[in-house]
């Protein structure tokens, strides 16, 4: 008796384990059409190099960003060139983060835009470490070539990797 309540009590688990898997990929297809069609603009082409300024025992945290955040090199982040500012929305002090579609050796995330920068000629885009290491796991490249940035309309996105038109778990 205490077994065939014990296998009911397994089944049922699995059921919902597996239900809670086919609603999140559910909801991930709705965010992932939201990206398609919230893309404002035309795509930028060029190279993306990395930026850390933070160094340890200065300025703990790291300096600020253009939006007046704390550069953290955990989270999805990445400066626009200075040029380009008001192609993404005109990254400014104390305004709600803009959001950027990057595209790159096959693989697509979504980027808070929260910085700007005088970068090198040819490259359009710096991203934080995090980001970087999306796309350069080992960190060896230092700049990636045909980088394709596209800004996103909307201010409440989620940044993080996004696979197959759907977006992925943050990692």
């Amino acid at each position: 008796m205490v077994f065939r309540s014990s296998a009911a009590i397994c089944g049922a688990v699995v059921v919902l384990v597996i239900s809670v898997s086919i609603a999140r990929s559910e909801i991930r297809s709705v965010h992932s059409s939201a990206i398609v069609n919230a893309a404002s603009g035309d795509a930028v082409a060029g190279a993306a190099s990395m930026y850390n300024p933070f160094r340890p025992g200065w300025r703990e945290g790291g300096p600020n960003t253009a939006s007046g955040e704390r550069y953290d090199p955990s989270v999805w982040a990445a400066a626009i060139k200075t040029s380009l500012r008001q192609k993404f929305g005109g990254v400014r002090y104390g305004a709600r983060p803009k959001y950027a579609l990057v595209e790159a050796v096959g693989k697509k995330v979504i980027v808070k835009i929260n910085d700007v920068g005088p970068l090198t000629p040819g490259r359009i885009i710096d991203l934080n470490e995090r980001t970087m290491r999306h796309f350069d796991p080992s960190l060896e490249l230092g700049v990636i070539k045909d980088v394709r940035v596209t800004p996103l309309a909307g201010d409440y996105w989620t940044p993080g990797p996004v696979s197959d038109g759907v977006l992925a778990a943050d990692s």
